[in-house]
């Protein structure tokens, strides 16, 4: 009896906010990506049009402010209108469970039920849930919602903004520390680098093929910069 008191009491400290953690690395990662990409691409497209590095600064300064404003800006508007609609979600139940508490309890009962809870069990299941906590036993099996998990905007929008701007500083700095006639080769050396980085995490934290996440940011990354210094040059060649 020991061991299964003490397996109840440490294992939902150990998963609790787990969504919530995963939630904001995702946006975190995905935020650097961005970061590394657009900046890679302002900062080639300067490259293959003029070496002054005084452009060079403005142009990758200016892109680095406004897509980290923008990337936390988005951010907040997304997951504010999904933090919008768990609490409506929640709101609800709440109202049902004061309104008509004994059809919430069948309605309980008949979703273990469907499960393959044989119905006399799916009823003790329902009363004891309840008993404990009837929210959040009707938020998790009617709406796979953890009522202490609901989204934050703000905890989005700065792990946005910071992971864009850690992103996109570094083909900045690469551009701007090396030499002349490395520039372009360390950027995107720099780039694809950091993109295998991310996208390897971002694979971890969704359970996806790391390869294949790796190769996909990889070559959009490598078509962007490509595409941004060939356009970058015809300008520069142009004016």
């Amino acid at each position: 009896m020991g061991r299964v008191s003490t397996a109840d009491a440490t294992e939902p400290d150990l998963h609790q906010g787990v969504g919530d953690r995963l939630n904001w690395l995702r946006a975190g990662v995905l935020g650097a990506n961005d970061g590394i990409v657009s900046v890679a691409g302002i900062v080639l497209g300067v490259l293959g049009a003029t070496s002054d590095s005084g452009v060079l600064l403005t142009a990758g300064t200016a892109g680095l402010v406004a897509g980290a404003l923008s990337m936390a800006v988005g951010e907040y508007v997304s997951v504010s209108t999904q933090k919008d609609t768990q609490n409506a979600l929640l709101a609800l139940e709440r109202r049902e469970l004061a309104e008509m508490p004994e059809q919430e309890l069948v309605e309980l009962a008949e979703i273990y039920e469907a499960k393959g809870i044989p119905a006399d069990l799916a009823h003790q299941v329902a009363v004891a849930l309840t008993e404990r906590d009837a929210l959040r036993a009707h938020a998790e099996a009617e709406l796979n919602l953890d009522p202490d998990e609901v989204v934050k905007p703000w905890q989005a929008a700065w792990a946005s903004m910071v992971s864009f701007t850690v992103g996109a500083l570094l083909p900045l700095l690469a551009a701007l520390l090396i030499p002349s006639p490395a520039q372009v080769v360390a950027t995107v050396s720099a780039v694809l680098v950091a993109l295998a980085l991310t996208g390897a995490v971002s694979a971890r934290l969704g359970g996806a093929s790391v390869g294949r996440a790796v190769l996909r940011t990889m070559v959009g990354g490598a078509v962007a910069m490509a595409v941004t210094y060939g356009i970058g040059s015809l300008v520069g060649v142009a004016v």
